[in-house]
């Protein structure tokens, strides 16, 4: 029964179980310290050990939530990277909020002391964490400018909070220097853009420095989800070249893309990597030159 417990509560827990839960059980202090002796638990934090032979990415973020009391939730760029809107799950340390009277510290972990709201936390595969817009009010205390945009657009793209949610951390806490940040990424127009290229991103700051029209990204239109699109211009870009395109099947598709967009009346200018690179002024005088012939 001690050995169902103990693989019970890892299967739940991303391999690690805490001091604390392992007594909750009714396993005696001497029988786990004795069980620590011979290796069988492995211990990862203050109080935590790992059951297994292999800390996944995940473990990590568990333990330090573990480590650090029932109150603790994993937040700011941790929680970014659980909710898979920004990357660095694997970064130290681990950010994780504990209620402000919690003195406790431990290594490989950022604490912060803040009063959460029940509706600021849940858990997401077991992790208890700050929420989607809670996270995003956190890492926008850090992040400003086109790096937070990016996050706040993965976070509505992957629709795993709502312009609602954000809208109403922005509210609560109106007054805070992140909630500012926040206000003016929500108050872009058009929204905050996603990109899903190194190429797309390279285009955008292109044109962002310069007093053309601002295109949205990564939008459906008529059935074809294109890279950048002027609606009232009514032109499409897309980014192409043999790093993206290099298969002829691919290449039949996109022409078959431009045709349906075509059809519908639309423009369709295809940009490459390398002239981004060698002729980035060129290329803004071709953009603009099509701008300015918008039907």
């Amino acid at each position: 029964m001690t050995d169902e417990v103990i693989m019970s509560l890892a299967a739940r827990q991303h391999g690690v179980v805490s001091r604390a839960q392992l007594l909750h059980a009714g396993i005696g202090a001497d029988r786990v310290a004795g069980w620590v002796r011979r290796r069988r638990l492995r211990p990862v934090q203050r109080g935590v050990y790992l059951v297994g032979p292999l800390l996944v990415p995940r473990a990590r973020l568990m333990s330090a939530a573990l480590c650090c009391g029932e109150s603790a939730d994993v937040s700011h760029g941790s929680a970014a990277a659980l909710w898979e809107i920004e990357s660095g799950i694997g970064a130290t340390p681990v950010d994780v909020i504990i209620p402000p009277g919690d003195r406790r510290r431990r290594p490989g972990v950022r604490v912060h002391r803040i009063a959460l709201r029940p509706d600021e936390i849940t858990t997401l595969d077991a992790i208890p964490v700050t929420s989607p817009a809670r996270t995003l009010y956190d890492v926008a205390s850090t992040l400003a400018g086109r790096d937070l945009e990016r996050v706040v657009a993965e976070a509505l793209a992957r629709r795993v909070t709502a312009r609602a949610d954000i809208e109403r951390m922005v509210t609560r806490y109106q007054h805070r220097p992140a909630a500012d940040r926040l206000r003016t990424i929500m108050g872009m127009d058009p929204p905050p853009a996603r990109t899903r290229s190194e190429a797309e991103e390279a285009l955008l700051t292109l044109v962002r420095k310069t007093q053309l029209p601002q295109p949205a990204l990564n939008v459906r239109v008529h059935g074809c989800e294109v890279d950048l699109f002027w609606r009232e211009e009514r032109l499409v870009v897309e980014m192409d070249g043999f790093a993206f395109h290099g298969w002829r099947r691919r290449f039949e598709s996109d022409r078959r893309r431009d045709a349906v967009l075509a059809a519908a009346g639309l423009r369709v200018m295809r940009v490459t990597w390398r002239q981004l690179e060698t002729e980035p002024e060129a290329l803004l005088v071709r953009l603009a030159q099509a701008l300015v012939r918008s039907p």
